[in-house]
C-alpha cells in the first residue's frame, strides 16, 4: 500500500539522499554525482517555500519517490524533480508520480509542464506523452545537454 502527500521540511535530507541515489542508478562516475551533488540537494527552506509543491509517495512508513514543482503561478510549471528510490524503478512508481504532478500542475492553473530531462529518464517522459521541445546547457556539467521536455495540460481537465 503506497500513500502519497506532501513533504515534510524535516525530510530535506532523505529527499535529498533519495535524489541522489536515484542519479547514481544511471552508472553514472563519482567525479560527476560530485558536481551534480548541489542540484540534488533538496533544503528545508524550498520544502517549506510556497512557490514549490514537494510530494513523496511513502510504502511501509518509507519514502520511495517525490517530485517537485516550481511555476506555480504560472502558465508554464516547471516539473524541477522526479526521482524514485532506485531498489522501485520498473514499479509504476513514476508514472504514479509523473499523473499526480500532472493534477497539481492543472489544479494550479498550468497551462503546460515541463521538464528539464536527466537524458537517460527522456524516454520515460516521452513514454508517458511530452514531447521534446529544445535542449539546455546543464548546470553542472559544461558541455553536457539535457532535454527539455514539455506536455499541453489544456486538454487534460
Amino acid at each position: 500500500m503506497s500513500n502519497i502527500r506532501r513533504a515534510y521540511s524535516s525530510e530535506a535530507q532523505i529527499l535529498s539522499k533519495l535524489a541522489f541515489r536515484s542519479k547514481a542508478n544511471w552508472d553514472y562516475t563519482p567525479e560527476f554525482m560530485n558536481a551534480c551533488k548541489d542540484e540534488l540537494s533538496h533544503t528545508v527552506e524550498q520544502i517549506n517555500d510556497n512557490k514549490n509543491i514537494y510530494t513523496v509517495i511513502v510504502k511501509d512508513e518509507d519514502i520511495v519517490g517525490f517530485y517537485k514543482l516550481e511555476n506555480l503561478q504560472q502558465e508554464r510549471i516547471l516539473l524541477e524533480a522526479l526521482f524514485i528510490d532506485p531498489s522501485f524503478i520498473g514499479q509504476g512508481i513514476g508514472r504514479i508520480l509523473f499523473e499526480h504532478a500532472k493534477q497539481s500542475a492543472i489544479s494550479h492553473s498550468g497551462l503546460f509542464l515541463d521538464v528539464l530531462s536527466d537524458p537517460n529518464a527522456e524516454n520515460f517522459y516521452i513514454n508517458i506523452g511530452m514531447t521534446v521541445i529544445g535542449k539546455q546547457e546543464s548546470g553542472s556539467i559544461q558541455g553536457r545537454y539535457l532535454p527539455i521536455l514539455a506536455m499541453s495540460l489544456t486538454n487534460e481537465v
